[in-house]
This record gives C-alpha cells, structure tokens and sequence, in this order.
C-alpha cells in the first residue's frame, strides 16, 4: 500500500494538472480572418531597425514585407516617406497594393518642413496606387503641435494633391476638437480599446460604438479607421490583458463586423516594432498581426487556443513534478497519504507555475538586457523552487507523518550502571547571583555520578568571579566535592577555549561530557532521563532544547520565546528523523572519546556547537534529541542582543558551512548520509532565502527609482514575475502559522507574535549571511542579560536601518502611485511587492520599540505551553 501511494497520488494529481491545461486551453470559435483585408497599418522595420536614429529598412527589405502582404490586404498606410519609406508607393504599386501616404508630423518644425516637402515630391510622381494622404498620426494627442499648427499644415497638403487629405487622431480628440474637420476630406480615427482599459469582450462593441459617435458627429464626411487592433503581450491594462488570445479574438471579431458593415479600416499593425518600446513601454512592440521573423502569430481560421502547443507544455509541467518528487519521495516510508499528497500538489503547482512563466517570458523578445534579466530570474527562479521544496518537506514531515522512526528512548537504568558525567558550565563576566542560581540547581540533580567544572574565562573582575568561587566552595561543603572552579585570564578561543580548557581538567572517570550555558538552571531529572541513552554505543550526542524561564517578564521576552519555540519544536524533530541534529551550545552532551577523538571544540568557529555536531557525524556517530524541557535559561532582554545573538548563530552557520562545503556537497567522500546533507543544507536555506532578499530589494528599489525618474521609459518588471515575491512570502506566512498552531500548540496571538519576531530578524540575517560569506574574523560575544530595557529613541537606533529600509520601500510605493500609469495592474502588483518587502523592515522597528516598553504585559502575547516532565517525554518514546 506504501508504493501504491508513492505512485498512485503523483498519478492522480498529474492527471489534474493536465485537466487543468486543457481547461484553460479549450479551444473557441471565432469569426475567420477574411481572404483579403481593407488594409494594414504598415511600418516596415525589423528588430535591428530604429527610426528615431534614423536607421530604417534598405529597399529590398521593405519590398519582401510587401511581397508577404500582396493578396492579403487590399491596401497598406504608412507614417512617414523619411529615407527608404519614400520608396513604398513605387514598391506597393508592382505587388498590386494601395497606399494611404502618411507624413510625419512632429514637435520639430524644421523636420515638419522637409517631411512636407519629401511628401509633395512623390505625390508629384503621380503614383496610381495612392488613395489617400495623413498628414500627422496622433500630433495632437502627443501634444506634439498646437489644433492650429496642424490646421496649417493640412491646408498646404490639400492644395498640393487631389488625393483626399485627412490627418489620424484617436476618437476622442476629433470630438474634443471639431474644428479639425473643417480642415480634411474625410475622418481618420483610431480604434485601440486596450488602451482604454476595454475587455476583450467588449472591446469590439465598445469600438462600434465610438466609430459611430463621431459618425454622428460629422455626418458630412466620410469616417475611416486608420488604426485598429490589440497587442498581444505586454502589460494588462485594467481589464484589457495583452495576449496572442486576445489579440485573435478582437482582430476575428472586428473584422466579421467591418467586412459585414462595410467599414474602411487598417489593422493595427502588420509587423511587430521593437523599437517602439521606447515610446509605448513593452506593450508597444506587440501589436503586429506577424512577429519580427515575418511569422503569423496566431491562427487565422482555426479555433483559436490560449497556447497551441500546450500539451507539450503540460507534459513538461508533469516530467518536472516528477523528478521533483522523486527526490522528495526517496525517503517518505513513514509519511501518511495526507502528507505525500501535499508534497505532490505543490510539486505540481511549482512545476506549472515554473514552465508557464518559463513559456511567457520567452515570449517577449529577448534584448540583452531583456536576457540578461532572464538569466537572472532563471537562477533566482531555481533558488525559489528549491526552497519551496525544503519548506514543504518540513511542512509535511511536521503535520503527517504516521509515526516517528527515531523516537528519545527513555530507559531505568540502575544507579551502578549510569557513566560518570563531567558538567561543564562556561561562564564571561556573568553576574555572579545568576551563576549561583545555575550551580544550585546543578547540586540539585538527582543523579548518582557526576562533577561539575566552572570555568571563568577572562573575566577582568574579582568582584564578579570570586563569589562564585567561594559558592562552589561552600557547595562541595554542603553536598560532596562535585564541584570545581577555574579562573583562566587570559584564555584565547573564546567558550570554545574554555571548553577545551574543561575537557584537560575533567575527572578521568567521565564518559560523557554535558554542557549547559551559565544562566540555565537545570531540572532535577535531567541526567537520569537522558544519560541512559548512551547505552546505545553508536549514540555520541544527546541534546535537549534550548528554553527560557523569564517569558512572562515582559511582551517582548513572550514574543521571542514563541519565535525561539518553533525551531526546537519544529525543525530540530524533523531533523531528528534523519540523525541530521543541530548540536547546541547547552543542553547538550557528548560522548567524551568521541570528543577526544574528533578534536575537541572548534576555536576557530564562534558556532563551535553546532560545527562540532557536524564533525561527529562526519565520524559516523549517532545523535538523539529529545523535545521537553530540562533546563531554561536567560533571553536576550533588547532587541539590539537579540539581534546579535541571531547575527552570531547565522554567521557562524555559514562559516561552518564554507568549512564542510566539500563533505556537505559531496564533493569530497564522506561518511555523512543523503539525509544529514540535505539537512544540514537545507535547514538553513531561509536563512540563505535572506541574504538573497536583501540584494532583491536593493535591485527593487534601484528599479523604482528608475521607474520615478524615468516614467516613460522604465516600466514595472514583468509582472509574472514580480508576483514571485508575494506568493512566497504568503507560502512562508501560511507555513508558519499552521506549523505553530499544530506543532508548538500555540495560539494565534502566539504564532503571530513568533511570525512578527522572525520577520524582525531577516535583515539580521542577511546581513549574516554576507559577512559570513566574505569574512572569518567575528570574534564571540556574550549575549547580555538583565540588561536595562532602551528608551524609545535608543529603540529606534537599535533598528535603525531596517527602518529606513522601510521608509525607503514606502517612498518608492508612494512616488510611484504617482505616476500617469498608476491604474495599470502591473504597477498596483510591483506597489504591492514594494509594500510586502517592507514588512519584515517594519516589524523590526515594531519588535525594536515594544523591547522598549518594558511595562507591556507578557499577558498580551500569552504563556506557551510546557514541554517538560514524564508525561511529556513518555509521548516521545511512544511516538506518535
């Protein structure tokens, strides 16, 4: 049954997919193209050609694009007779096509003047094809000319030629401006509902429509359309989205309505202009009926079908999902249907979103900058499925898994059988009523054999070490020589070095080495639960979590122990299943051979817990973690240490990382199993996920600036895209709070207050992740505790740069609302991107002043649920 769901589910949900394909690919009946058209608006550039610096088409070129057109059209109008354009009445003429001459009229007198006179020399040629004569496409709308100005120059045409003479003007600007009328010979007007935010399902009516407002206008003259069409990609325009689709259908239905009410027309347009991107934005190259390769872009007679071909791109979507969860699938032997389920609907629904963006970003047509844009996605693209892929996994694993293979066992052990235990209790210029509040406890423990090591390690006070000392001395009076006081000054290597320091003193009976920081205070039963599973000779490491006792200080300490919750209580038992722990620096407790045997602790590692569990598995050694309670100690009482700590971990994450890159990527060979590398990889992608956010952002709102300086030239980025960056982030947001609620039982004040926590560590992280990459010399700082809660000004300082992150995301938004274009989607989706990659910025000033407020009621966040006592670790060795 276990195999027939590995294969039946992913069957299942490829099936949907493929559904899903075809449902949105169902093919529609639409009007066919008509034999022969009135006429195409003609401007024959190809991609290389520009006419704003005069580069335009040789002869011979603008000849094979007539050629293409002869017995499609009746007739093509053009927009200029600059440079080889003079040549396309003579051209025209031996393929049989009529000609609608346009001259160009610009906000340049002096170019108006020759543009005029290069007109009046071919309509003296006397070329029988011309029909009509534009003097002007748009001049007026561009504001290019005053209605006076553009009067002028259509009375000097009219009395060169007999050809009838109109100039071309959206349908709005000849109501706006009658008096244009009494100038031409008959009405041009443009047609173009996309850019009037029209539905593809009214466009066609809404174009009639105004076709016959202005009819009305001027029933004495006859009204032709010199430009009608839709484009087929770009930018989605309020309701009117820019697709081959669309483009299809409004350029089929209009035309069975044109040819059936006899209108005289000119499709917008015949060849696709790249070059007009720069004065239209992306859309502008997309509205040609063929594309630059002089290829048809769509089906003229057919069903018309969203993508043509998209069965290949459904069975590319279903190959990928496949390979996906293959890898997912390797080890899911105790994962219930539920849960692979859900790993192959997101695989699925990665992979489709994958290909289809893949598939409409090679639509557009590729410019160095638009390629390398796409290589860039392309990478970033990879990163983001591979960590949608380790955080589904973790989802699964967290909420379905049928039971738990490597449950903590818990065992009576005699006392004569118990190993001797050597505590280590590393402590820097600690208060010294904390650290007798630690050792108390330790004298505390009911467990027959063991010592305990204090050491002191460069602390510069007596005041601050000799109490201690004289502590241990009175606790060996009072309940045996147990206890042991070191003060090293100086010791190099930080806690490591004092370790390493404990390890040459400890008690040559000891066989397991624990560790706890020197503000734990430890439970009674902590060693007799947990030192009895080194029975297993293959166990080195036995780890409890890191939990805190003063959570009900203050709302701030509360918010960062629900944050602290969901790492000890989420990731660390997943990673547990695959013998894949991260060590600690407290709580823990290894194997002293082993310990020999590896080296000891890393000083040159400030993470020197973890880069030791590492090593361990390295050797092959085994690792047990056990989800309850033994020993709380201390948080970080700002946000400024807590910000530290979190910079300390994540640095030191990455250097060891760089350290065991070869063994973790298995390039070198290694004794560590498919399952320790993929977590040890894996388990720290969001924090990675990070570093790469922030040069997101700085890339953003380099973007936006360019997007507020130069509106006209820089739109928002392509929007498939930009909508990457909230899907993810609700993803994440969705993972969290269901993970909290189901597996840290915490209630949703909880959760949210976890989820806000975390997203006021992200630029932290970042910030780590960078500087772990490009340097190794971060010395070891010592988290500070009873530390005076800041004032609100020393709280904004504390986060002062995620909070002019924040001003700086908002900035942008703002400005760019501003722009003429604001009402357009894709403009509203990159404000929307703007505004989510500021809330972890936000949330850092949020968490940053509630540290300040010292009076704000741990009560508003809620007590977390305890893990801790024989119930609790019964559960665990029963499993599931």
């Amino acid at each position: 049954m276990r195999y027939s769901s590995n294969i039946l589910i992913p069957v299942l949900i490829a099936l949907l997919t493929v559904a899903a394909w075809a449902l949105l690919n169902r093919p529609a009946d639409e009007p066919p193209w008509p034999n022969r058209i009135q006429g195409f608006s003609f401007a024959p550039m190809r991609a290389h050609n520009d006419p704003a610096v005069k580069n335009f088409p040789t002869t011979e070129e603008i000849d094979e694009d007539l050629a293409l057109l002869q017995g499609t059209a009746h007739a093509v109008r053009t927009y200029s007779v600059e440079s080889t354009l003079s040549a396309i009445p003579r051209l025209a003429a031996a393929r049989g096509l009529n000609v609608t001459l346009g001259a160009w009229i610009g906000a340049d007198p002096d170019a108006n003047e020759i543009e005029i006179a290069r007109l009046g020399e071919i309509l003296s040629k006397g070329y029988r094809n011309l029909v009509r004569v534009m003097v002007g496409n748009e001049a007026i709308l561009r504001e290019d000319v005053s209605v006076a100005e553009l009067t002028a120059y259509l009375d000097r045409v009219r009395k060169m030629t007999w050809l009838p003479v109109s100039t071309a003007e959206p349908w709005h600007v000849w109501l706006k401006y009658p008096e244009l009328a009494d100038h031409v010979d008959f009405i041009t007007v443009h047609l173009l509902p996309y850019w009037e935010g029209v539905p593809v399902e009214q466009a066609v009516a809404y174009a009639v429509s105004r076709y016959d407002e202005v009819k009305a206008a001027f029933p004495d003259k006859e009204v032709i359309i010199g430009e009608v069409g839709w484009p087929s990609n770009g930018r989605r325009n309020r309701g009117a989205e820019a697709s081959v689709t669309n483009q299809t259908r409004f350029l089929r239905r209009f035309l069975a309505q044109a040819e059936q009410a006899g209108y005289v027309y000119y499709v917008m347009e015949a060849f696709d202009q790249t070059w007009k991107t720069k004065l239209e934005g992306a859309t502008g190259a997309y509205w040609g009926v063929y594309n630059t390769d002089r290829e048809p872009k769509f089906l003229f007679t057919q069903p018309v079908v969203r993508i043509p071909h998209w069965q290949e791109l459904a069975g590319l979507s279903v190959v990928m999902a496949v390979l996906l969860l293959a890898f997912l699938y390797r080890d899911s032997a105790t994962l219930s249907s539920k849960g692979k389920g859900f790993l192959a609907l997101v695989m699925y629904a990665i992979s489709t979103a994958a290909v289809w963006i893949v598939y409409d970003y090679t639509r557009l047509y590729m410019t160095p900058a638009t390629a390398i844009v796409g290589i860039l996605l392309l990478v970033g693209g990879v990163g983001v499925i591979v960590l949608i892929m380790a955080e589904t996994h973790e989802w699964a694993e967290a909420l379905w898994l049928r039971r738990w293979r490597r449950p903590f066992p818990l065992h009576d052990v005699p006392d004569e059988e118990l190993p001797f235990v050597s505590i280590h209790v590393p402590a820097y210029n600690e208060p010294p009523e904390l650290l007798i509040e630690t050792l108390d406890a330790l004298a505390a423990l009911d467990y027959p054999g063991f010592e305990v090591l204090v050491i002191d390690n460069n602390t510069k006070d007596p005041a601050v070490w000799q109490p201690v000392e004289a502590h241990c001395r009175h606790l060996n009076e009072t309940v045996g020589e147990r206890f042991r006081f070191f003060h090293v000054d100086p010791l190099a290597g930080y806690k490591a070095g004092a370790l390493n320091f404990a390890l040459r003193e400890t008690d040559p009976r000891a066989e397991v080495i624990a560790v706890i920081d020197a503000d734990y205070v430890v439970q009674p039963l902590w060693l007799r639960h947990l030192v009895p599973a080194y029975q297993d000779p293959e166990v080195a490491i036995v780890q409890a979590p890191q939990d805190y006792r003063d959570a009900d200080q203050n709302a701030f300490k509360a918010m960062c122990m629900a944050e602290y919750r969901g790492f000890f209580h989420i990731g660390m038992v997943t990673r547990n299943e695959r013998n894949a722990i991260i060590q600690h620096g407290t709580m823990t407790m290894i194997r002293r051979p082993t310990l020999d045997a590896v080296g000891g602790w890393a000083e040159w590692c400030i993470t020197e817990d973890a880069e030791l569990g590492l090593r361990v598995f390295e050797k092959g050694h085994k690792a047990l973690y056990i989800p309850c309670t033994y020993g709380r100690g201390l948080m970080p009482d700002t946000f400024a240490d807590f910000k530290k700590q979190r910079y300390r971990w994540a640095y030191g994450a990455v250097r060891t990382l760089k350290h065991h890159r070869h063994q973790l990527l298995g390039i070198r060979k290694t004794t560590l199993s498919a399952g320790q590398r993929y977590h040890f990889v894996a388990g720290w992608l969001p924090w990675f996920a990070d570093g790469f956010n922030l040069l997101f952002n700085f890339a953003a709102l380099a973007w936006s600036v360019a997007m507020v300086m130069f509106p006209l030239q820089v739109t928002p980025p392509y929007m498939t895209v930009a909508v990457v960056p909230l899907v993810l982030f609700g993803f994440k947001m969705s993972k969290s709070f269901l993970l909290y609620r189901r597996r840290v039982t915490a209630t949703l004040r909880q959760s949210f207050a976890a989820g806000l926590a975390g997203l006021a560590l992200s630029h932290t992280i970042a910030r780590a992740m960078f500087g772990g990459f490009v340097s190794g010399g971060l010395g070891f700082f010592r988290t500070p505790k009873l530390a005076q809660a800041p004032a609100f000004i020393r709280a904004l300082a504390d986060a002062r740069e995620e909070g002019l992150f924040a001003i700086a995301f908002w900035l942008a938004a703002a400005l760019i609302m501003l722009r003429d274009d604001a009402f357009m989607l894709d403009v509203r989706v990159w404000v929307a991107v703007l505004i989510v990659q500021s809330i972890p910025y936000l949330a850092a000033v949020a968490v940053s002043l509630i540290s300040a407020a010292k009076t704000l009621p741990a009560s508003l966040v809620g007590p977390m649920p305890e893990m801790t006592g024989a119930g609790s670790t019964a559960r665990v060795e029963q499993g599931r």
